[in-house]
């Protein structure tokens, strides 16, 4: 329940006295303090609250100070309530007097839970519009990059996480068919002995047969009455479509995206230098002031071109805005991301981004030298031959047109067309992009003096990730799933940016009221 009880945290002349005494004259707390409206954030969280039912609830605004705490200096929940107890500068920042009692550390994972990762958006937003308000971010450029988050997991081999996954789904069945998990329990048993000393495919085999017998004997109970909010009754669900995209990554291993973890079900193996499981921080940056202007948390190995549409829209959106430009790297040089974010009826933004090299042979007819057709199912060629072949392309984003040996071999320009000529099963290949006007645009825009500026600028994104991932506690998980680990990373864009909206402040570049 939310109440109004002013009385708990009103400080006394003893309180401003012991403050006045203790705390040091200049501390970055105490900018971040005076520099930040703290109170813009009490109407998103008072949302969250009910004001009728409950005991009454420690002013929120207080809990949200301690995570803030906890993200700035590196602490657990016990250790930042601890340290509130004792710190004078932390009861200064929290605003609480000296004989406040702090309440159990247990709160601050139920204020995580009750405000969910859309309410810490909410506030993350907020943060931006006061960044906005105070005239500190400009909408001339946005940078955008990602880096790798490491889950919170020790990653089972695959003979381990269907064990893991087994074991769960027989303890969850044993509260719906005590004698179905019983059996299983059995069938466990018999399976480790027969199975025992043989090689690592026929034990991985028995394995994904017995976890294929438990997902079978699932289907066939009846729902409990009220299954929609029967929480044993959604837990076994959930467990039973974790163990059934595992099963299907191990059926199609081609698919990519595996399962690598039962406690963590989100988590997925991706590459960012090297191999690692968890997901992916994308961020926007205004290039100005250094803050991030959005946030979206991948799964590893997501698609970042179309994350940057996805931000994109998501800033303006919320705040009314036009970005001009972007700055990105080379995952934005994909031609549908082009053309949505540069279409001048929808985010009409200008993308700079590195252009991927051409296949560099003078002596041949580039692919722009060959007509297409009006129903693009062919091309003609500079000796106005006419192809025979066309199939689209595997990433379905253009054609791939060819022209038969015979008439590749009895054409005049056939050593400015071919390599090797009389040869092969085929004569001329062309590949012709749908994208190709995108992708032209970009190439001419890397040419430019406009795209060595904006690039030269491109590195402080690098930075702010830096700050981010190995000062605010961005780079390792701490929580399992996709929507806690979003709630952890809009803390750590938030503590990046008071950090930096408060430096800003405090050199005068701005005045928040």
């Amino acid at each position: 329940m939310l109440m109004e009880q002013n009385w708990r945290y009103r400080l006394s002349d003893f309180d401003h006295a012991v403050f006045d005494a203790l705390l040091p004259a200049e501390h970055s707390l105490r900018d971040m303090l005076e520099c930040i409206p703290w109170e813009e954030f009490t109407p998103i969280l008072e949302g969250y609250y009910d004001p009728n039912r409950g005991q009454p609830a420690i002013k929120p605004l207080i809990i949200l100070k301690l995570e803030f705490l906890r993200y700035v200096y590196r602490l657990s929940d016990r250790q930042v309530v601890d340290r509130g107890g004792t710190d004078v500068l932390f009861r200064y920042f929290l605003q609480i007097p000296v004989s406040f009692q702090l309440p159990d550390a247990s709160v601050l994972a139920k204020f995580r839970g009750r405000i969910g990762p859309e309410g810490f958006k909410a506030m993350f937003d907020r943060l931006v519009g006061c960044a906005r308000e105070a005239g500190l971010v400009q909408d001339r450029l946005r940078l955008k990059d990602a880096s790798h988050v490491i889950a919170n997991i020790a990653v089972p081999t695959v003979l381990k996480l269907l064990g893991q996954i087994r074991d769960r789904l027989i303890d969850s069945l044993a509260k719906f068919d005590s004698e179905m998990s019983s059996g299983f329990r059995m069938a466990t048993d018999q399976m480790r002995e027969q199975t025992e000393g043989l090689d690592p495919e026929a034990r991985l085999e028995s394995r994904v047969l017995l976890v294929r017998d438990i997902l079978d004997g699932i289907k066939q109970l009846i729902p409990p009455a009220e299954a929609n909010t029967n929480v044993d009754w959604q837990k076994l669900q959930a467990l039973r479509q974790v163990a059934e995209k595992i099963l299907d990554d191990q059926a199609h291993p081609e698919k990519g995206h595996r399962t690598v973890s039962v406690v963590d079900k989100d988590a997925r193996r991706g590459k960012h230098g090297d191999w690692y499981d968890g997901y992916v921080l994308d961020v926007l940056m205004d290039a100005d002031s250094e803050i991030i202007t959005q946030i979206a948390v991948l799964e590893a190995g997501g698609d970042e071109a179309k994350s940057a549409i996805s931000l994109l829209n998501s800033e303006q959106q919320t705040h009314g805005n036009q970005v001009e430009q972007m700055s990105i790297d080379g995952a934005g040089f994909n031609g549908a991301m082009l053309r949505e974010i540069e279409n001048p009826e929808g985010l009409n933004v200008k993308v700079f981004t590195p252009p991927k090299d051409l296949p560099v042979n003078e002596d041949l007819f580039p692919s722009s030298a060959f007509k297409l057709s009006e129903d693009g199912r062919s091309v003609t060629c500079p000796g106005n031959q006419t192809s025979s072949y066309s199939q689209t392309a595997s990433r379905g984003s253009g054609m791939i047109l060819r022209f038969t040996r015979p008439q590749c071999d009895s054409c005049a320009f056939v050593a400015q067309c071919v390599t090797t000529p009389q040869s092969g099963a085929f004569g001329r290949t062309v590949r012709k992009n749908e994208y190709e006007a995108e992708y032209a645009r970009a190439r001419e825009r890397a040419e430019t003096e406009e795209y060595a500026s904006i690039r030269r600028q491109h590195p402080a994104i690098e930075r702010k990730l830096n700050d981010v991932m190995n000062y605010c506690g961005g780079r390792f998980a701490k929580y399992w799933g996709h929507e806690k680990v979003r709630i952890q990373q809009y803390m750590c864009g938030m503590t990046s940016n008071i950090k930096q909206m408060t430096r800003l402040i405090v050199r005068g570049c701005a005045v928040i009221v």
